[in-house]
């Protein structure tokens, strides 16, 4: 089939990886345009983002009212709005596409029902201390991606560890790529405010509401930079801040879950994890009592993997 492709890039501060993400996308023929939508960075790369699009005709070049800094969800969503392609795509500024990133996506999206594809990403390590601090945290970090081809349903419940088989926690937004108008249809955009996760959060949704299937998994079509500044790496897992976050992230899923009413079985499988980050917030004796009431009342939730984030803490 013939592909036209839009690949959304938010721009914030990353002036020195920027020119090798956009001329990874620019290289396929099926990529189109190139939405750059620039945050308020503060160093520089603005005026890389101009250069930029005087230079390649693919690139375009948005900003939010008044230049204001609104994040990466609401970055994304403008890229979204601004898009004209009949896919879409993603790209992270500080990442780049390998030469194989929409091989899958010529043959699958042949197939009417799918909605979407995505695939495997490599690492890149840009900092020894990047380096240091991504694989204290991860491990496996070679290759993202999920254990075992599937699609529709099947990812859906992957993602919430419902399968008897382990599928993958999440995969990675770069190797997604999507019909727009199922996002059109479902109305679906990142959830703007939350300042990280929105990209996990929002592909849970899609697993829900549209077809889903892996593309290419054994291999990388996208690499991962990793550098000093990644936000992913700041964070210690199960801290005060990463249970915050966590909360917040589940939280908005389960008010998504309510909302559309799911089936049961995956609304409470969303609740049990919101609710365990949600006890870990409480301190003092009221915590413990709090853990004791809800451990009678859903008793599973003594059984999630994460019990021990307000357990231990």
């Amino acid at each position: 089939m013939t592909m036209t492709i839009s690949v959304i890039i938010p721009v914030y501060n990353a002036a020195g990886f920027l020119e090798k993400a956009v001329n990874s996308a620019a290289q396929f023929e099926e990529v189109r345009e190139i939405i750059l939508a620039e945050d308020r960075s503060t160093d520089g790369s603005l005026e890389i983002c101009r250069k930029l699009a005087s230079e390649i005709p693919k690139v375009k070049l948005f900003q939010h009212p008044n230049g204001e800094n609104r994040g990466a969800g609401a970055s994304r969503n403008l890229g979204i709005d601004k898009a004209t392609s009949d896919f879409i795509a993603f790209l992270d500024a500080d990442d780049y596409y390998l030469p194989n990133r929409f091989d899958a996506e010529k043959e699958l999206f042949n197939e009417a029902h799918i909605d979407g594809v995505f695939g495997a990403i490599g690492t890149e390590y840009l900092t020894e201390k990047g380096k240091q601090e991504f694989e204290s945290k991860f491990k496996e970090v070679s290759l993202s991606t999920v254990n075992y081809p599937a699609e529709g349903e099947e990812v859906f419940r992957g993602l919430l560890s419902l399968t008897p088989k382990t599928f993958g926690t999440s995969f990675h937004l770069n190797s997604l790529t999507l019909r727009r108008s199922s996002l059109e249809s479902h109305k679906i955009r990142f959830n703007e405010s939350l300042r990280v996760h929105q990209d996990t959060e929002l592909i849970i949704r899609l697993a829900y509401h549209c077809c889903l299937k892996t593309g290419i998994i054994d291999r990388a079509i996208a690499i991962r930079g990793i550098h000093d500044d990644n936000r992913i790496t700041k964070i210690i897992r199960y801290s005060p801040q990463y249970n915050q976050r966590q909360h917040l992230y589940w939280g908005s899923l389960y008010r998504w879950a309510v909302a559309n009413k799911i089936p049961d079985e995956y609304k409470k499988r969303i609740y049990l994890v919101y609710k365990s980050f949600d006890l870990s917030l409480k301190k003092g004796l009221s915590k413990y009592g709090s853990i004791l009431l809800e451990i009678l009342k859903n008793p599973e939730i003594a059984k999630t993997k994460y019990r021990f984030t307000y357990y231990n803490r």
